[in-house]
């Protein structure tokens, strides 16, 4: 989890919502373990600092991974980062599902909160700050073919824009989808859990578990439709994972 959400949370009533993210983290983290190689691509939308790009890069030294994050000062920092890993290519763009300039929504004090559209937020005065980015979809950025084998989603909202862009890649791959979707993020964008359910298994030939549940029972794990959209509703869960 981004570490100064971590911060935020710690000061707020939300330390229960501070433990979900950190079971999160490390069940993102045993993932990777599981179904990474050594030569394995992966893609990290909503990179910020990169916490999660280490560790593709740990699991997967040889592989060619894509980090992207539209915030400028936090590109930078990446860039700098990453300066002696040629394997590692950091872009500037929020992925969508289609390209151009775009406004974003810039929370000062706590970045990674940050998206294409306002969200709820932990603390009632957030400072926002709109600016313009770049936007693309994945598909036109990743040289054609290339092979990615794990995706990672964390845009504060915009997972169905970032997935409707990676379609091709999706369909051609089907490569393991750690992603976020929740209430008080995709509500914003006009998402229903059904479209991220109906693109993922019907258009993309992928199935949908808790992640816990997948790391314990993998054969048995997925998710029904309903079953997804009441996790969803009811706030159960906002971690899921795309698999085959």
């Amino acid at each position: 989890m981004k570490s100064r959400i971590k911060q935020v949370l710690r000061r707020t009533p939300l330390r229960r919502l501070l433990n979900r993210n950190q079971e999160y983290d490390e069940q993102t983290v045993e993932i990777m373990r599981r179904v990474l190689r050594v030569e394995s691509n992966c893609v990290d939308a909503g990179c910020h600092r990169g916490e999660v790009l280490d560790r593709m890069l740990d699991l997967a030294p040889a592989g060619q991974h894509h980090g992207f994050e539209p915030l400028p000062d936090l590109c930078r920092e990446l860039r700098r980062k990453y300066a002696d890993s040629p394997n590692v290519h950091i872009h500037e763009l929020a992925l969508n599902d289609r390209a151009g300039e775009t406004s974003f929504q810039h929370v000062l004090d706590h970045p990674a909160l940050s998206g294409l559209e306002r969200r709820d937020y932990p603390t009632p005065d957030e400072r926002v700050e709109r600016i313009t980015v770049r936007a693309a979809p994945l598909d036109a950025v990743l040289p054609r073919g290339h092979p990615v084998d794990l995706l990672k989603i964390d845009v504060e909202g915009g997972e169905l824009g970032v997935l409707s862009g990676a379609l091709d890649t999706i369909r051609a791959n089907r490569p393991f989808i750690v992603f976020e979707h929740g209430k008080g993020a995709a509500e914003y964008y006009g998402t229903r859990p059904t479209d991220v359910f109906d693109l993922l298994t019907d258009e993309c030939g992928l199935r949908i578990s808790v992640m816990s549940r997948w790391l314990h029972h993998p054969e048995t794990s997925a998710l029904s439709r309903a079953a997804f959209r009441r996790r969803f509703d009811l706030g159960l869960e906002y971690y899921f994972l795309a698999h085959p």
